[in-house]
């Protein structure tokens, strides 16, 4: 095992993936572990596999993000693109005939609202409210809560139950 450890080592290394270690690296190329170990704090490894996973993983975000951004965009062109065609339908049209042209401008205005994360419909936004206005309610910590008469916080009507179901 007198071969020298290449420079290009580290890179092999990385390339292990799951896989990695120092001594897949020294059996590689044929050198002691102890050889790969001197070499890896030397050049600092373990460093350069999380700085180098970490730009990986912000470079993937930002296009993950890039990629949601542009077909946002581009649902929102097309939205606005059957808006405006069945607006012009609805004017062209006699009344009675004009409801296609109605359903699919509601549709495209409900999928516009999806796009920009708003609610669909005014039911789920009031849904939603009374969700929240009932979690701020009822999620309140013990140590902010109102003390009963007898200086503890209020029990519940279940902890005022006795064994036998009756109320204490």
């Amino acid at each position: 095992m007198a071969t020298k450890l290449p420079l290009d080592a580290y890179e092999y290394y990385y390339s292990l993936g799951t896989a990695r270690s120092y001594q897949a690296v020294a059996e590689h190329y044929g050198v002691t572990k102890r050889a790969v170990v001197k070499r890896a704090m030397a050049e600092n490894w373990q460093g350069k596999i999380v700085e180098r996973d970490t730009r990986v993983r912000d470079h993937m975000a930002k296009r993950t993000e890039e990629t949601l951004d542009e077909m946002m965009e581009r649902h929102l062109r097309q939205v606005k693109a059957i808006q405006a065609r069945a607006l012009e339908a609805l004017k062209a049209m006699p009344l009675n005939t004009a409801m296609e042209a109605c359903r699919a401008l509601g549709q495209a205005m409900t999928e516009e609202r999806k796009i920009r994360g708003e609610p669909a419909d005014a039911e789920t936004k009031s849904v939603e409210a009374i969700i929240k206005r009932e979690y701020e309610r009822w999620l309140v910590p013990v140590d902010r809560q109102e003390p009963a008469p007898g200086g503890e916080p209020h029990a519940s009507s279940a902890d005022e139950e006795d064994a036998d179901g009756g109320v204490a």
